[in-house]
């Protein structure tokens, strides 16, 4: 295990043994992944950390239930639950006052945070974020839905990517290894059964809650996404009162992905810009 770069260093976070990646220097961000099957913090912003490493203190962790974090047996998840875990994060680093980008589930995290916790947030970028309600897509029943095989990881892949190029054999059989170790699916499968709609309604902020989020939000999501609709970001962004939002063309729900580099430079130049 020494040599996966999945696996960051340990710490206790709410009396978690969690997960978590730590790099750079300076201004703190949070990195907080999605919901998908094999998913981690390194999985999920593996191009992003080492950028954004360059001018600020990047705290990516596994969120728990997910990646590398230990998974009490018989827990029951929910968002106070998650909330509960990110602030023992941010108090187990002693970081203060954070910025934090959100990915789909993540998003829906970060904006928990914002509305619940205001005092611990700097500026806030949503991608592809949950954290209101809607009906679910067909894609997201997908996801939460995942039984383990090569084939259905492909399928997923495919579903996250505009570009299917990416729906490589040697990703889909990274990410089903990933999602096949030991207690992973047991795990996983206990995040949202089926009915699904209500783990979308139970991930969402209010919306009178999400009004009165005083943060600069930057809010990004890809045009073509079918997990999550860009309907979502549009609503937001009309709801966060001191919103911008960048939408990406030819781009699926992984915008840190497919445009790495052009999302790096614009959530960097956001996070270091004037608040």
């Amino acid at each position: 295990m020494a040599d996966n770069p999945e696996i960051g260093r340990r710490i206790l976070a709410a009396g978690i043994a969690t997960n978590c990646h730590d790099l750079g220097e300076g201004q703190p961000v949070v990195l907080i992944h999605g919901s998908g099957p094999g998913v981690s913090a390194y999985a999920n912003w593996r191009l992003t950390m080492p950028a954004l490493a360059k001018r600020m203190r990047v705290v990516a962790p596994d969120i728990l239930g997910f990646g590398y974090t230990e998974t009490p047996p018989h827990t029951r998840f929910s968002m106070p639950l998650w909330l509960d875990h990110l602030i023992g994060i941010i108090d187990a680093l002693d970081l203060g006052r954070v910025h934090v980008v959100g990915n789909s589930f993540g998003g829906a995290l970060a904006l928990a945070l914002a509305a619940k916790a205001p005092e611990r947030v700097g500026k806030l970028v949503l991608m592809g974020a949950a954290g209101i309600d809607f009906p679910i897509t067909d894609g997201l029943d997908m996801v939460w839905g995942y039984e383990p095989s090569i084939e259905t990881m492909r399928r997923m892949i495919a579903l996250f990517s505009y570009d299917q190029s990416r729906a490589t054999e040697e990703l889909a059989t990274l990410r089903y290894k990933a999602s096949i170790r030991p207690g992973v699916q047991e795990a996983f499968s206990a995040l949202f059964p089926a009915p699904r709609q209500r783990w979308v309604s139970a991930l969402a902020t209010p919306e009178a809650e999400i009004a009165a989020i005083d943060k600069p939000a930057l809010i990004v999501h890809g045009r073509e996404d079918r997990v999550i609709p860009p309907s979502n970001a549009e609503r937001l962004f009309r709801l966060l009162p001191r919103a911008e939002l960048h939408m990406f063309g030819q781009c699926g729900h992984w915008t840190q992905l497919e445009h790495a580099d052009r999302f790096n430079s614009l959530v960097g130049d956001f996070l270091a810009g004037a608040a």
